[in-house]
């Protein structure tokens, strides 16, 4: 096998992972990209005879990018526009590198990690989610091992302090939802008046409007009277990424009312009755978690 082709297919089986640490590290797909493809070519101007280890490599090059490219990004920011807002990683070709990193890096974390220093974010991600040594770290970020240690303690810290305020505000959430289905089922108007924001809206989709609903309803008072005593048959769930009710008849999915939650009250009810629209709805039952 001659050299370029070997260097061709090691660079392709480390592609997924170098992409996925370079995402971590930039919150941003188009910048992970570009961020590999120039280890690409650095390996291509590089000897690659001395190189022991071409994994830890090419780790190493695509973090000093992701490095640089956080500083200038932090130097643009504040001479211009403000706070950089991560990017969703995107669906493409590659479904097994963004199956990769859908998985393991939610947009939760990719904010708390904007609020960390160039040098932490780089510290925290390439130890603590892909295990590499502070000995190999320190040089990356220009800091001895024990300092690229405080590093990534720090930025842990921060992180575990988001993502407990994070668990404490779901739990928050889960209460408003478990109260509105209580007072509903129990026909209390003052109790859902309680959970609901005043300018509440309700809407619901051409499905949900044929099985009786109106197309929309605004103001607290009128759609606590909308939900007065008529939810008898509905159970609490976690839908995607947030939290609603679930109505089955016959042991089959009829309707899904999604919850919005802000500030501790319910401001928006959608409910969802188009068969296509239900199918691809994940949900999960309260008691079934």
């Amino acid at each position: 096998m001659d050299e370029k082709k070997f260097l061709v297919d090691r660079f392709e089986a480390d592609r997924g992972r170098l992409r996925a640490a370079a995402y971590r590290m930039l919150g941003s797909s188009a910048e992970a990209d570009d961020a590999v493809q120039e280890a690409w070519l650095r390996l291509g101007r590089s000897d690659t005879a001395g190189i022991g280890n071409l994994s830890g490599w090419l780790t190493t090059v695509v973090a000093r990018i992701c490095l640089d490219m956080l500083r200038a990004r932090k130097s643009r920011r504040e001479e211009a526009w403000g706070p950089h807002v991560p990017e969703p990683a995107s669906l493409n070709d590659h479904a097994e590198q963004e199956a990769m990193l859908a998985d393991s890096v939610g947009a939760a974390l990719l904010i708390v990690l904007e609020t960390l220093t160039p040098a932490e974010r780089l510290a925290f991600v390439l130890h603590d989610m892909f295990a590499v040594p502070f000995d190999e770290i320190a040089p990356i970020v220009d800091r001895s091992p024990e300092a690229a240690r405080q590093l990534a303690s720090r930025a842990r810290r921060r992180v575990q302090g988001a993502r407990t305020a994070a668990d404490a505000d779901r739990s928050a959430q889960r209460g408003v939802v478990e109260a509105f289905l209580a007072a509903s089922r129990g026909g209390d108007f003052e109790a859902l008046l309680a959970v609901l924001d005043p300018d509440v809206v309700f809407r619901a989709d051409a499905a949900a409007v044929q099985l009786g609903s109106l197309a929309e309803i605004r103001g607290a008072a009128a759609v606590a009277n909308t939900f007065k005593g008529r939810a008898i048959g509905a159970q609490p769930a976690f839908v995607d990424e947030g939290f609603g009710l679930i109505v089955e008849v016959g042991g089959k999915l009829h309707v899904i009312l999604r919850l919005t939650i802000s500030d501790g009250k319910i401001d928006e009810v959608q409910a969802i009755a188009d068969p296509d629209h239900l199918g691809k709805i994940d949900f999960t039952l309260f008691d079934q978690v």
